[in-house]
C-alpha cells in the first residue's frame, strides 16, 4: 500500500512542517497506521492522531490498495473530533 499526494496536501504538509515540524513521512505513517480513522464526507475517511497538544487530521480516499491524501491539518479541538472508545471512557 502506498500514499498518493494531491498538490493541495503537499502544500499543506509544507506549511505544517514549518509550524509543527511534521514531515511527509510522519503523515504517511498516520495514514497507513492511524491512531484512529473516522468517516468524512461521501468516500472520504480521516486518519487522525494526537500530536503537539492537538489533533493532526489527514483526510484521504481509498484507491484500490492505495491512499490518496487530500489535505492535512492540525486542530486543538480534540474533544470535537476524537471518538472515545469505551476503554478511554474508563481512564
Amino acid at each position: 500500500m502506498k500514499c498518493k499526494w494531491t498538490k493541495h496536501a503537499s502544500e499543506r504538509q509544507k506549511q505544517w512542517h514549518v509550524i509543527l515540524g511534521i514531515s511527509r513521512e510522519e503523515i504517511e505513517e498516520i495514514v497507513l497506521n492511524p491512531a484512529q480513522v473516522v468517516p468524512g464526507d461521501i468516500k472520504v475517511q480521516i486518519a487522525q492522531t494526537k500530536i503537539g497538544g492537538g489533533l493532526l487530521r489527514v483526510p484521504f480516499i481509498k484507491e484500490n490498495d492505495d491512499r490518496k491524501i487530500l489535505t492535512v491539518y492540525w486542530t486543538s479541538k480534540i474533544d470535537k473530533y476524537w471518538r472515545k472508545t469505551s476503554h478511554e471512557d474508563k481512564i
